[in-house]
């Protein structure tokens, strides 16, 4: 049948499957503008991985709601509603974590307060780091990121380049913090485009295709809860094997695939339809279009 003969190594709990940084800690104060769904889960994972203390956080936003909503779930961190100025002050490491059409005012209120002792890192899609240079004067120190929307369970995809001023220190840090919710890899700007393509915009097309086997499991006779379970197990699972195996997709897609067998003919199915051109020139079309927005 098609089933895996080797045997892999046990499933560890998934903290322990973070990269190494989130077990350290990050010096200094951590503040951010915009505390909507993605601050505040990075807000929740580096305190919850000790990257850093509670008593060292501050958040700043115009919603009421969401620093009350903040501050339920993590006591110790101090909000200021409408108080942008104020975070930058009492920051080494500011957060932009607004829409990117909001980034230039932004920028320009805490502008008067970005001294060359602190680092400022943007989570806005599409707003080069060069923006930031011309908001904040050339010497700041700016560090760019492209998270993607798993980070709101704690599995982040993120890549992240830091602009001409920036330190080790300051890239450390964001390494340290982004650890703390997922995966995070340093890449040159220019391939933030390409980043936006395949782990930005990745999840939709994830989201597809786990739609589309448990429409599969439906089609051959499957309750549609049971299918969709199956489903999102089967890529979770498949995901794990590659991260933790470190084997190539294709040598652990040959281990499943015997002679003759059900695999190969479903694999064989996903070949006529060009199952691989097609996410591919996904990807290609996402991070051009990033690049037309930039």
């Amino acid at each position: 049948g098609d089933l895996l003969e080797t045997p892999l190594p046990s499933s560890q709990h998934p903290a322990d499957r973070r990269d190494p940084e989130a077990r350290g800690t990050m010096d200094g104060t951590l503040g951010f503008i915009g505390a909507g769904n993605m601050a505040g889960s990075l807000m929740r994972g580096v305190v919850s991985a000790g990257v850093v203390s509670a008593d060292r956080l501050s958040a700043a936003d115009i919603s009421g709601a969401l620093l009350e909503k903040l501050q339920e779930d993590i006591p110790d961190v101090s909000v200021i509603r409408g108080g942008n100025a104020e975070v930058t002050q009492r920051s080494d490491v500011v957060i932009i974590a607004v829409k990117p059409d909001v980034v230039p005012l932004v920028l320009e209120e805490i502008a008067p307060f970005v001294t060359e002792d602190k680092c400022v890192v943007s989570i806005a899609a599409g707003v080069p780091i060069s923006t930031f240079q011309e908001c904040l004067g050339a010497a700041a120190r700016v560090v760019r990121v492209m998270p993607n929307t798993p980070c709101l369970v704690g599995e982040s995809a993120a890549a992240y380049a830091g602009g001409p001023t920036a330190l080790q220190q300051d890239k450390d840090r964001v390494a340290a913090i982004f650890s703390a919710v997922g995966k995070v890899m340093e890449v040159k700007e220019k391939l933030l485009d390409a980043v936006t393509g395949l782990s930005g915009s990745g999840p939709a097309f994830v989201f597809n295709f786990i739609e589309a086997l448990a429409d599969g499991g439906v089609r051959a006779g499957l309750p549609r809860a049971v299918a969709l379970t199956l489903a999102a197990q089967t890529v979770r699972g498949a995901a794990t094997m590659v991260l933790e195996t470190g084997k190539h997709p294709g040598e652990l897609k040959d281990m499943v695939t015997s002679p003759g067998g059900t695999t190969i003919a479903g694999v064989h199915a996903l070949e006529e339809r060009g199952f691989r051109g097609t996410v591919m020139n996904a990807v290609a079309a996402a991070a051009e279009r990033a690049a037309q927005m930039g």
